[in-house]
């Protein structure tokens, strides 16, 4: 069983930046693949980034390629999800999972709670 405890989200303007924390727990957090995923008022949730098991290899959403960056310290059983040059669609509760893959399969086997990011314009 693993327990996902996302942090960092709030308030900022339009242009600005957060960093998503993902704290896990359990022992085998370095053999899980982790994503993150964001959920806007009325909309279905959906994909932003995932990341293997390494922290070798990222996949972004169009939406959010060249502005997100993921990245995990397996030391500290933790994934973050940098966020710069925000933008009012960006919007969301913001949810992180994991796989139980080393590599992203489409398949999340553990979810957060969330943490909700709000940009204003």
């Amino acid at each position: 069983q693993v327990q996902l405890v996302e942090s960092g989200g709030g308030l900022v303007q339009a242009g600005g930046s957060l960093r998503l924390s993902c704290a896990a727990s359990g022992r085998s957090f370095s053999s899980y693949s982790m994503g993150w995923f964001r959920q806007a008022p009325g909309k279905e949730r959906e994909f932003v980034a995932a990341i293997n098991w390494s922290g070798g290899s990222a996949y972004y959403a169009d939406s959010v390629k060249g502005r997100f960056t993921i990245s995990r310290d397996n030391a500290k059983n933790t994934v973050y999800l940098q966020m710069n040059s925000l933008k009012p669609e960006d919007t969301a509760v913001y949810y992180c999972a994991a796989d139980h893959g080393a590599v992203p399969s489409g398949t999340w086997d553990y979810w957060g709670q969330g943490t909700q990011v709000t940009v204003s314009s």
